[in-house]
This record gives C-alpha cells, structure tokens and sequence, in this order.
C-alpha cells in the first residue's frame, strides 16, 4: 500500500507538469489547427527568464516566477503578431507552421545556448523540505508543484467556460467562419490563444526544471510528451490532454517503479501506436465525417 500511496505522490507530480505542457499544446491545435513546434522553447525561455530574473537581477523568487511565466506569454504573442498571422489563411497553413515554428525553434534555442552555454544550472525555484505521512514520504516540492498546476490549470478552465473571452475561443474553435458572422474577432482570438499556450508552457517549464536542470534543449523531452498526450487524448481535446496527463504520469510512475524509469517513455509510445490503431481520433477526439 505504502508503494501504492508513493507512486500516486510521484505520478501525479509527473501528471501535473505534464498536463501544463499538454494543455496548451492541445488548446493551440484545437483553436488554430496548429501543431507550434515551438512549444517547448516556450518552457525553456519561461525556465531561463525565471533564472534570470532571481539569479542575475536578485528579484524575489515569487516574482521571478510571474517573469518567467509572463515571458513565455510574450513570446506567444510575438510569434503570432511576427509570423502566424500572416499564415494563417494559407490552404496549407498546417503544414507551413509546422516548418516555421521549427525554425523558430531552433533560432531561439541557439540564442539561448549562446548566452546561457550548454552547462545545466540549477532552477532556484525550488522548496526545500518533506512530509511524511503513513510511511509515504511527499517532498514539499511536489505539492507546490500540484497545487501551482492545479490553480492554472483550474484558472483556465474557469475562463474557458465562464467569460467572453473563453466562449469567443470555444466558438472559434468550434466553426471559424460561425464565429466571425457573430461578430467574434477570430485574429484577436488566435493572439490570446498562443498567449495562454506561452503562459501555461513557461510554467510547466519552471516547474520541469525545478525538478531537473536548466539547460537550452530542456524543452524537447517535454515536448514529445506533451504530443504524445495530445495524440492519446485526441488532438484538440483539452480536458482530454488534462486527463489522459495525469493518467500516463501516474502510469509512467508505477512503470519506473515496477519495471524500470527507462522503460516507461517508450511504453508511453507504444500505447500511443496502439490508440492510433484501434481508436484514431483519440480517446477523448470525435471521428470528423467529410462528405463529397
């Protein structure tokens, strides 16, 4: 039981970073259409602004991570206002942003290499300290890190669901041209979307690099995650990407246990080749019907 009760401790830690990461992934492709390859730099820029800000600028720690997570909205809009708006009406749009976003990618991790290097630094964002209750030992980090992704996450669906701005994101991602004849101004719309992406990437960042180290590729193992959960879920399905993260982080956590920490990836992408198999448009996904 004791063993049970760890790695539900562990694996929801491991399911709330990564339902940080998925979700905005998800949110992104379900409102635009567009899988952002750049995604991951998204949590390494909020990672680094985070470090910056503490280290280099003696911020407080607790504003230094509002920087960090504010970084990666800024750089979300600025990817928008500077190239996916003057993509977005492309008949291959999916494809060409794809190709950019990558190259957008790569641009920003050299900078960061360039002014940070390749040697890993430690995130300060970090609490020191554990609790142990009925043998079940739970590091205080990990309940920051739950409950910090549990606001967020809870914050967006509260905006989702419960304002304008949210029903304008829901109806544009639902019918593009319904939503404009309602008078939803769609453009402005995609601006917010990437901006939440950018946020809920650069805190997933902090949160992955509190855990493990700074460094300027630190992005792209969160990254296949972060699809691999979208594909699961059914790409476009945010409460699905949620749930099925917290799934696959308690199921990675039982694997590492169990089996052993480098089998539990790979697991992650044979029951991603299995869902592809026998239910393609994901778990949580609806089947699109397209009639000639």
């Amino acid at each position: 039981m004791d063993a049970i009760l760890q790695i539900l401790v562990t694996g929801l830690t491991l399911g709330s970073m990564y339902a940080l990461a998925s979700v905005g992934l998800a949110l992104t492709y379900g409102t635009m259409g567009m899988f952002n390859m750049a995604h991951g730099l998204f949590m390494t820029i909020g990672a680094y602004v985070c470090y910056s800000a503490f280290i280099v600028f003696g911020m407080p720690l607790s504003f230094a991570v509002l920087i960090g997570i504010a970084a990666g909205g800024v750089v979300g809009m600025a990817m928008h206002l500077l190239i996916v708006k003057f993509m977005l009406h492309r008949a291959d749009f999916q494809t060409t942003i794809m190709v950019a976003t990558a190259g957008v990618a790569i641009l920003l991790q050299d900078l960061i290499l360039k002014q940070y290097g390749a040697y890993p630094f430690k995130q300060p964002a970090q609490i020191e300290g554990q609790l142990t209750v009925a043998s079940v030992v739970v590091t205080y980090q990990s309940i920051a890190i739950m409950t910090f992704a549990a606001a967020l996450i809870g914050l967006m669906a509260w905006l989702l669901t419960n304002t304008r701005f949210g029903l304008a994101i829901r109806a544009t991602a639902m019918n593009q041209d319904a939503a404009e004849l309602m008078g939803v101004k769609t453009e402005q719309t995609y601006l917010q979307v990437l901006l939440i992406a950018g946020v809920l990437a650069a805190a997933a960042g902090i949160l992955i690099s509190s855990l493990a180290s700074l460094s300027p590729d630190m992005g792209t193992n969160p990254l296949i995650r972060a699809f691999v959960i979208c594909v699961v879920a059914g790409l476009g399905s945010v409460t699905g990407a949620g749930i099925t993260a917290i799934v696959l982080g308690v199921m990675e956590a039982a694997i590492g246990y169990y089996i052993g920490v480098r089998f539990g990836f790979p697991t992650m992408l044979g029951l991603v080749i299995l869902v592809l198999i026998f239910k393609p448009a994901g778990l949580f996904g609806k089947q699109g019907v397209v009639r000639a």
